[in-house]
């Protein structure tokens, strides 16, 4: 809708090529397991055969596994590690040479309400995402002489797949939520292009909480035993 020409890149092949047509000449799809080196390399050596560089880059895959902690398994463990830890970081290093070539742009990394605080059953994930608001920073210190921004987008409680039909939520699950409702994806969308856009243009390092209110205005809720007067 910006005028943007986009790469949508994942291993759902019919999904991803379907969605390209319709949103139409200016999407491409190409297959990518992020967790996977070669993978990136192909899909770099796209991008320089396609275009004539690179601005933006969105990491947004991410899988969940649930499970207590003494029964996560590690393979369980490994599996969310490698896509929404391993999958960013190779992102970022992938496209690093191609936006110092153009001496600007915007990496955009999709961490999660659970990378600024825990829930129970959610080890790997949280601990992934915690990961990625740490390498965002890193990122930021270091590409920022460079013209590159990294900023950090931590959704919560948004209508996805991942998250299940929030239609069905119940005033247990939305009491947390100030805002009292499940944010759409268009919301978050919406944030992706402040910080991918020239709007964003003094924002790096930073994490951005798209969340309804879920973690900053509960933050001590989630902590039992915490006294009320607590600053």
């Amino acid at each position: 809708e910006q005028g943007a020409r986009i790469i949508i890149a994942d291993v759902l092949d019919t999904e991803g090529a379907a969605l390209a047509a319709e949103l139409g000449e200016q999407a491409h799809y190409q297959h990518l397991d992020v967790s996977n080196e070669k993978s990136w390399s192909s899909i770099i050596r796209f991008i320089e055969d396609t275009f004539d560089g690179l601005d933006i880059l969105v990491n947004n895959a991410g899988i969940i596994r649930v499970g207590a902690l003494e029964d996560t398994s590690l393979d369980d463990y490994m599996s969310v590690i490698n896509v929404n830890q391993v999958g960013v970081f190779l992102g970022m290093r992938s496209v690093t040479p191609l936006l110092k070539k153009r001496g600007s742009g915007s990496i955009v990394n999709i961490s999660s309400s659970d990378g600024m605080t825990g829930s129970n059953g959610l080890t790997a994930y949280a601990a992934s995402k915690w990961a990625v608001r740490g390498m965002t920073k890193v990122a930021a210190r270091e590409l920022g002489p460079h013209g590159i921004r990294v900023n950090s987008i931590h959704p919560g409680g948004i209508s996805t797949a991942m998250a299940g039909d929030t239609s069905t939520w119940t005033h247990d699950t939305l009491k947390h939520i100030p805002l009292y409702r499940a944010g759409a994806p268009k919301e978050i969308a919406n944030a992706v292009l402040f910080l991918a856009s020239d709007m964003g243009s003094y924002s790096t390092g930073g994490e951005f909480s798209i969340d309804g209110g879920l973690i900053n205005c509960n933050l001590y809720e989630q902590m039992p035993g915490t006294p009320e007067n607590k600053d």
